[in-house]
């Protein structure tokens, strides 16, 4: 499925372009909140990271991280992550988290975090089930109200997951074992996606998907405020939900 793709690290101006031409691509925002070039360079220069994935001379994905302090630590904020329309369910984002997490430890970086949309749930699934992410910090609209249509004119509020990488969870679930579904302690519930697809953004209107929000952010709040981190989510039978436990078990 991504024997062609090829993960490596962006050296030159002109990958560097070809990484904000995609993500003009994917975005499609205002050219005042376009990453440019300069950024790039300077993330790939100053610590960071510019990883791409080519398949041949075309580039199907890539991530921007910058380098950081967390709690006196040093760790990577991986800021942006894009995968081509062509290229996408192809397992090219778990490559360049794979390769991502491989570079930081060879610098002896333990830690990689990162923001999502808790509306997209499964991009929920994907860390903290596929990658054993875990996230105690709710961000009420980090980035303010942008001009990207994937964004839907919302408050942009926030998940931070926490990559730890040499966790026993992350050991295990970049292994390919299933990342263990606690039994949690508390749960927030999602809504069903319309037809049970991964997404709730195409079958509810802005207002609902603003009330939807509220509640998350309110729900979050309370959970983490009890230290708590959301550690998988379930999408069963029995619904969909994020599932919570205590900090101290991880």
């Amino acid at each position: 499925m991504t024997g062609n793709i090829v993960i490596r690290k962006c050296q030159s101006l002109e990958e560097f372009q070809l990484c904000v031409a995609l993500q003009r691509e994917i975005w499609q925002e205002a050219d005042l909140e376009i990453e440019p070039v300069t950024a790039f360079v300077v993330a790939a220069n100053t610590g960071g990271q510019v990883l791409g994935a080519f398949d041949g001379e075309r580039l199907a994905g890539f991530t921007l991280a910058v380098a950081g302090i967390r709690d006196g630590v040093p760790y990577l904020h991986s800021h942006m992550t894009g995968i081509h329309a062509a290229f996408r369910d192809r397992g090219v984002g778990r490559m360049l988290k794979l390769f991502q997490r491989d570079e930081a430890l060879s610098r002896n970086l333990r830690l990689i975090c990162w923001t999502f949309d808790p509306l997209e749930f499964r991009n929920a699934y994907f860390n903290f089930n596929r990658l054993g992410a875990i996230s105690r910090t709710y961000l009420p609209n980090f980035y303010g109200v942008t001009s990207s249509p994937l964004h839907r004119g919302q408050a942009t509020d926030r998940l931070l997951a926490e990559w730890h990488l040499d966790s026993t969870r992350v050991i295990a679930a970049v292994a390919g074992v299933p990342v263990p579904i606690p039994e949690p302690a508390a749960v927030i519930e999602m809504p069903a996606a319309p037809g049970n697809g991964p997404s709730l953004i195409p079958g509810h209107s802005p207002q609902q998907l603003a009330d939807i929000q509220d509640r998350l952010r309110n729900e979050f709040t309370k959970y983490f405020l009890r230290k708590y981190a959301a550690v998988a989510v379930r999408r069963d039978a029995a619904g969909r939900g994020y599932l919570l436990c205590p900090w101290s078990d991880f």
